[in-house]
């Protein structure tokens, strides 16, 4: 196994975790500055006013995104163990 190929996998282990990470993290995001706006038009300061509809937003960008980030590790475990051999030998 070279370096090459070390660096390659983690590269694409990065991109995977990236790729997996994003929908809910930008989802939250997008929630945070929503709620933010309204808390700061209204002037009201509750922490349950944020915490709350972020969670909620987060569980539907996984129940929506959960089958694309299930076929998307899978393909890269897939992929990664399939390439074994090669790396070995």
């Amino acid at each position: 196994m070279s370096a090459e190929s070390v660096i390659t996998i983690g590269q694409n282990a990065l991109i995977v975790t990236a790729l997996l990470a994003a929908p809910l993290l930008l989802s939250a995001l997008a929630a945070g500055l929503v709620i933010g706006m309204f808390q700061a038009a209204t002037q009201i300061n509750e922490m349950t006013l944020s915490f709350i509809p972020k969670l909620l937003v987060l569980v539907l960008a996984l129940y929506l995104g959960s089958g694309w980030m299930l076929d998307l590790i899978t393909g890269y475990s897939k992929s990664l163990i399939l390439s074994i051999p090669s790396l070995i030998g």
